[in-house]
């Protein structure tokens, strides 16, 4: 009992940094701290050791680049392409064009890993298009809004690798398992779209005219450099041809190449996207440093398995221990961005899902879910901020219009806890007992 309210103690303590607007490492740092000093009389050690094993890490050098893979093409034309290639195969299709939102920012999240950057560089060329041809504009804003978020889904995405990293998980397990989850997701999204064009007839545009199929091929030609690049990042992970870390290489080596040839690739642009991916991955690592600190003090003053034994003890079982953390993480997706979220209750929860008898893996792609709903959840949402610059609007129309989207998301969470390994712990196990 003395365990947990101690523990209590360290999250007010916590709120009350945050709440002064101390940064999110030194928060978790100072806490750590506290507890520590609690524990053990030289503090300083373990936190040096804490902050070297944090961001010394090979596995951690993904991180970057896959972080400078995005900047280089949030800089190029890749989404103009990516939304003219797809275009001709949904005319078709009940919603057409508004299918071109989900598969392209699919593919674009795919090759940036970014979230906020694939809702900004897919919205820049769809939306202006879909207003001009007379789409609904409601549902478009909910749809770009919503499957932006799918940058930290489809693999390779930063959140997975932070998670992956906190929770001492295999990145490539924790990737593979993220793509059946991803895949679902863009279906759901694109059988909401069917379901309300078939019963809004009134609010579709005029149907457009036909066009030659070899036309189609021609104008879809434009997405084989961007599906070169899918291949040679992804598919050589898969294929166990290179680690996390060599393939996000190849990655920014390939968009280099596709900036080049696309004459996006100005000596400014390439030094934009290097202050970009810096500016960004040295605030990941700084809060990753100040969590591990923090994980290695909770660890010492046995909080962790006290909160884990105090669970236990609700006889909650596992999947009322999934409810729970459900509920608590969309709360905090309220307040905090999904790094954050993941680096400030790995520590306590992993040893709560591992004595409730999930994977870590699954538990990644759970996290990773509950991170999108998060994007889209006010007040803190960062996709709600993008289609706000975009738009204009006020995020409470931006919410509103993302809810039937929001839903399918819960949908999805619903169905992995269900089917874990059908949808996604099999393919990996698959994939890597070759």
């Amino acid at each position: 009992m003395e365990l947990l309210s101690f523990a209590l103690l360290l999250l007010v303590v916590l709120c009350l940094l945050l709440g002064t607007g101390l940064w999110i490492a030194m928060s978790l740092a100072a806490v750590g701290w506290l507890a520590m000093v609690v524990v053990h009389p030289s503090p300083g050690l373990f936190l040096a050791s804490a902050f070297w094993e944090a961001t010394g890490s090979w596995t951690l050098a993904a991180l970057p680049m896959f972080i400078w893979m995005g900047e280089i093409l949030f800089r190029t034309r890749l989404s103009e392409e990516l939304f003219n290639g797809l275009a001709p195969w949904v005319r078709r299709i009940p919603g057409r064009l508004l299918h071109v939102n989900i598969l392209a920012c699919g593919i674009f999240g795919s090759v940036s890993g970014s979230s906020a950057a694939t809702c900004a560089t897919v919205s820049k060329i769809a939306l202006p298009e879909l207003r001009r041809r007379g789409y609904d504009e409601r549902t478009a804003i909910g749809s770009l809004a919503t499957a932006g978020t799918l940058g930290i889904m489809i693999p390779p995405s930063i959140i997975m690798v932070v998670y992956a990293v906190a929770a001492e998980v295999s990145i490539v397990r924790v990737f593979i398992a993220g793509l059946i989850p991803g895949l679902l997701v863009m279906a759901l999204f694109s059988l909401y779209i069917i379901t309300w064009a078939l019963l809004r007839p009134s609010k579709q545009p005029p149907v457009e005219p036909g066009m030659p199929f070899a036309a189609k091929l021609r104008q879809s030609a434009q997405l084989i450099p961007c599906g070169l690049l899918i291949i040679a990042v992804i598919g050589t992970m898969f294929a166990g041809w290179a680690t996390a870390t060599e393939a996000a290489a190849f990655g920014v080596l390939g968009s280099l190449i596709l900036a080049a040839v696309t004459g996006a690739l100005t000596w400014q642009n390439f030094l934009d996207s290097l202050k970009g991916a810096t500016r960004l991955s040295c605030m990941i690592m700084f809060i990753l440093a100040g969590a591990a600190f923090l994980s290695k003090a909770m660890a010492l003053t046995g909080i962790p398995a006290a909160l884990a034994a105090a669970v236990v003890a609700l006889d909650l079982g596992p999947f009322g221990i999934i409810a729970m953390l459900t509920v608590v993480y969309i709360v905090l997706g309220t307040a905090l961005d999904g790094v954050s979220m993941i680096v400030l209750t790995t520590s306590i929860v992993v040893p709560m899902v591992q004595h409730a008898g999930f994977d870590l893996v699954w538990f990644g792609v759970f996290i990773v879910l509950l991170v999108e709903i998060a994007e889209i959840t006010p007040p803190l949402g960062f996709n709600l901020f993008v289609m706000q610059t975009m738009t204009g609007k006020e995020q409470g129309e931006i919410a509103m219009a993302s809810l039937p989207f929001f839903l399918m998301l819960v949908l999805t969470v619903v169905l992995i806890t269900l089917f874990p390994v059908t949808l996604v712990t099999g393919l990996a196990d698959l994939l890597l007992s070759r």
